[in-house]
């Protein structure tokens, strides 16, 4: 469930976290019914932002778009109301074509057992699979997924020809053209034309944006094995991805502002609240004013003249098929969901997604946006999440 965009549950609140859960898992059902179990594996925090806007765009007094799934490992066994319908599709068909590109990318990259010749003639051919479903999902909600596809053609094009100098908005272009044909096609899907040149420019800052933390979260690790990063290529500082990432955050919440929604309190809350939380996460600056601090006093370890904090134990990562062995076994346990887990990848000790909080101060309210209240960028108060922030 990789993505930029994950919430805390407290800052949620009980109604939001539904309306959430049940596009979490609209995307993952609307997966398997169209292409098998397989398929669940590239479901996605970010790809549910496309059912979340195509539902907040539609006219209330019409169908909602939600029926009863049945039980589920990861939902404890329990029903629930999900997402259904074009715009979980839609989403299905994005994350798909999405995820291709991705494996596709770590076979270029010979990550793990993919260096092995027979392994990645597997992964390449899941991916060629998962283009073909993407593209008849894609056509039968009225999307044209050879845009998502062209653009990732060019990304390869465009990495290699980057180099020190180069514009590291030349290096998110292809990512941020792919985001913006699927943002626009939500309002198609909606019956509001209108909202797609607004959803558009959303949806192309948000493509910037998570290639950019992603080159932020991935830039020490890939320095040590050697793969290409866009920030190391280009040249690119850390105070100006910081930069651009912060225009991108704000230049969605002006993008936002020009749609109209009849439903927009899941929407506003993740793009407008959430995504400044995936910045400061990305950055290593804290995300809650009631917890941490981004200063250390005097004498503390990481401050000058404090000691110098242990490092943390290096782990050995498993490739991506290996995790995603690892990956399914976890899903059929509830771990990802409710317990404590080793990330598939990675290795390292995780949470489960209902208890997955960066908020230092969850115990002491029940929605917090962890700044500073008032101003462009404080909480509001009684969310719903009806602010005009």
């Amino acid at each position: 469930m990789f993505g930029i965009v994950r919430p805390c549950r407290h800052r949620l609140g009980e109604k939001l976290t539904a309306q959430w859960t049940a596009h979490l898992c609209g995307l993952c059902l609307a997966l398997r019914g169209d292409h098998g179990q397989l398929a669940r594996i590239v479901t996605n925090y970010d790809g549910l932002l496309i059912s979340v806007l195509t539902e907040a765009q539609t006219d209330p007094a019409g169908p909602r778009g939600r029926r009863t799934a049945g039980p589920c490992p990861l939902r404890g066994m329990r029903t629930a109301s999900v997402a259904h319908g074009e715009g979980a599709r839609l989403a299905a068909a994005v994350s798909l074509v999405l995820a291709s590109a991705k494996v596709r990318d770590h076979v270029a990259d010979g990550d793990g057992l993919l260096a092995r010749r027979p392994v990645a003639l597997a992964a390449r051919r899941v991916a060629a699979g998962w283009d073909r479903a993407g593209a008849r999902t894609g056509s039968d909600v009225g999307f044209d997924t050879a845009v998502l596809v062209d653009a990732v053609d060019r990304q390869t094009g465009v990495e290699a020809l980057a180099g020190p100098g180069t514009p590291i908005l030349t290096v998110t272009e292809p990512t941020e053209t792919a985001t913006a044909a699927a943002f626009a096609h939500t309002a198609v899907l909606a019956g509001r034309p209108g909202n797609a040149a607004p959803l558009a420019e959303a949806g192309r800052l948000f493509g910037r944006l998570a290639h950019l933390l992603d080159a932020v979260e991935d830039r020490e690790a890939d320095a040590a094995s050697g793969a290409w990063n866009p920030l190391t290529a280009t040249g690119t500082s850390l105070d100006e991805a910081r930069r651009l990432a912060d225009d991108a955050v704000h230049g969605i919440r002006l993008a936002l502002r020009e749609a109209e929604f009849t439903d927009g309190g899941l929407a506003h809350r993740l793009l407008v609240h959430e995504l400044p939380n995936s910045v400061r996460r990305a950055f290593g600056t804290p995300s809650c004013a009631h917890g941490s601090h981004p200063y250390a006093p005097p004498g503390a370890p990481g401050a000058p003249g404090g000691p110098i904090p242990p490092e943390p134990p290096r782990r050995d990562r498993r490739g991506l098929l290996a995790g995603c062995a690892v990956w399914l076994g976890l899903a059929c346990t509830c771990q990802m969901c409710c317990g404590e887990y080793e990330d598939p990848w990675t290795r390292e000790r995780k949470e489960g997604c209902l208890h997955n909080c960066d908020c230092d101060c969850c115990e002491c309210c029940e929605c917090c946006n962890c700044c500073s209240c008032g101003g462009e960028d404080g909480c509001c108060s009684g969310c719903d999440c009806g602010c005009d922030c």
